[in-house]
């Protein structure tokens, strides 16, 4: 389907989070991570909204009727729906906003959670976008990331990454290879790295070992992520932290 009918298909799904008033608003994007939607992206939206901006969250497996157990089962583990895959929801939200009397689409970040950050980074890697600014939370930049191999061709974004040292899942060697062959290519790279943070420190979900919640974390990296699109989205309002 072309983008518009991808858009159509997408839109009942989305959560938009904007401040009073009729606009137009900068606005964030956000894609959430392999498990699906959990509390913290409203967490993240109600504070960059606090400053100004509009966020829509995107569900990109309600409309693919991807239930949680399939999503552990097939999409964290890499068997369907990669990030390739994925990036044309990327496209079709940047082809939606234009079309939205609340949005500034002059003034847009994407912002990722793990698998959401690969599906960002695949679709800056395949088409020019008019993104001001990218926020990448634990990114997957595994063998099937094409970021460290292509970069982002002509994009330059502002990029905001935030890393944990006890990771897991996606580690920190092949992200931070990433976001050097960022800045070789001439990008400013802000990057924010929590020792002991786990994948996904900043969802208060049980029952995966490899993640372990940290409130006092979380709260610093949502205000990392006001503080990006604030700088980058050259808001005056002070950041809500």
């Amino acid at each position: 389907m072309d983008l518009q009918t991808h858009a159509a298909w997408l839109e009942p799904h989305l959560d938009i989070v904007k401040p009073e008033g009729p606009g137009p608003f900068p606005v964030s994007l956000q894609f959430h991570g392999c498990g699906g939607i959990f509390p913290m992206q409203r967490e993240y939206a109600e504070a960059a909204r606090d400053t100004g901006v509009a966020v829509v969250i995107v569900d990109s497996f309600a409309p693919r009727a991807i239930g949680a157990l399939e999503a552990r089962a097939s999409v964290c583990t890499g068997l369907k729906f990669r990030g390739a895959e994925r990036a044309v929801d990327v496209l079709a939200m940047l082809d939606w906003l234009p079309r939205q009397p609340w949005a500034d689409a002059s003034c847009v970040a994407a912002a990722g959670w793990s698998h959401g950050a690969w599906a960002v980074m695949e679709a800056l890697s395949g088409a020019a976008l008019p993104l001001k600014a990218v926020a990448l939370f634990y990114p997957y930049c595994g063998p099937l990331s094409r970021t460290a191999s292509r970069g982002w061709g002509d994009n330059r974004p502002a990029v905001y990454a935030c890393l944990g040292g006890r990771d897991l899942v996606v580690g920190r060697t092949l992200p931070e290879r990433a976001l050097r062959r960022l800045r070789t290519d001439g990008l400013a790279v802000r990057t924010i790295f929590f020792d002991d943070a786990t994948h996904g420190f900043d969802e208060d979900v049980k029952g995966d070992p490899r993640v372990r919640y940290r409130p006092d974390l979380a709260q610093i990296s949502r205000a990392f992520y006001v503080d990006a699109l604030t700088e980058s989205l050259g808001l005056r309002v002070g950041a809500a932290h």
